[in-house]
């Protein structure tokens, strides 16, 4: 009985820790406010998937279709960034001039990402193409010689591929550079429906965790409750 109980209290603890591992493992890029035509930073997270290999190269190939003018590398500790260009067969026209070469790659490698862990790439660039979203296939190569290739398109109907390669969303500039009524802030006269919408799936969504946490905490408390009272009239058992 009292093993069963103990079984019962390390799945449960199991369940706990895998929780906020949920997200994916995929390697991803993120980025805030980014805008068609505007500036901002990307950041490229790297887990290591494997525990019997360390990563020790990333290569992230720029769009070359729609291209990015300009891109800085923001330095990792241990890690050397190369960046690779091309000339373009058309000029990108920028408020500082025309762009004729274009960053297409870049890889970082040097450095090593180990078992259970990940990094963070980040680059500053800019000005971004005038389309909705830019894809950054991504090779993760680890120290045995194999490859991740991360390339695959998710299709139209949303199902994520078993690779996928990274994708960052653009939102189309406003005119005149001001917030507008469904940006999220909302205008003087009131919020935006589209505000009202994201805040009330937030505050859903913060409930849902906060509902599954508490839940496991209770089943917790009632299998460590159990064992207490159960190895408590076992050792009276035993003084007896």
């Amino acid at each position: 009985m009292v093993r069963r109980l103990l079984f019962g209290l390390a799945a449960v603890i199991g369940v706990v820790a895998f929780v906020p591992g949920v997200a994916s493992a995929h390697v991803h890029v993120d980025g805030d406010d980014l805008t068609q035509g505007g500036e901002g930073t990307l950041t490229f997270q790297v887990p290591n998937e494997r525990d019997d290999a360390d990563t020790v190269t990333v290569d992230v190939k720029l769009p070359s279709d729609t291209p990015i003018a300009s891109v800085s590398v923001k330095p990792v500790p241990g890690w050397t960034a190369e960046v690779k260009t091309k000339k373009l067969a058309k000029p990108i026209a920028t408020d500082e001039g025309e762009i004729t070469e274009a960053p297409t790659e870049i890889i970082w490698s040097g450095g090593k990402i180990a078992a259970g862990q990940f990094q963070e790439f980040e680059i500053s660039a800019g000005p971004f193409p005038e389309v909705d979203s830019l894809t950054f296939p991504t090779i993760q190569t680890y120290s045995d010689g194999k490859e991740v290739a991360w390339i695959e398109e998710t299709p139209a109907s949303g199902k994520e591929p078993e690779k996928p390669a990274p994708v960052i969303e653009l939102a189309k500039a406003s005119g005149d550079g001001a917030e507008t009524a469904t940006s999220e802030v909302a205008g003087s006269g009131g919020s935006s429906d589209a505000a009202t919408d994201t805040a009330s799936q937030d505050d859903v969504d913060s409930a849902n965790s906060k509902a599954l946490v508490g839940s496991i905490l209770g089943l917790l408390g009632l299998i460590l409750g159990t064992t207490a009272i159960v190895l408590t009239v076992r050792n009276k058992r035993h003084a007896s």
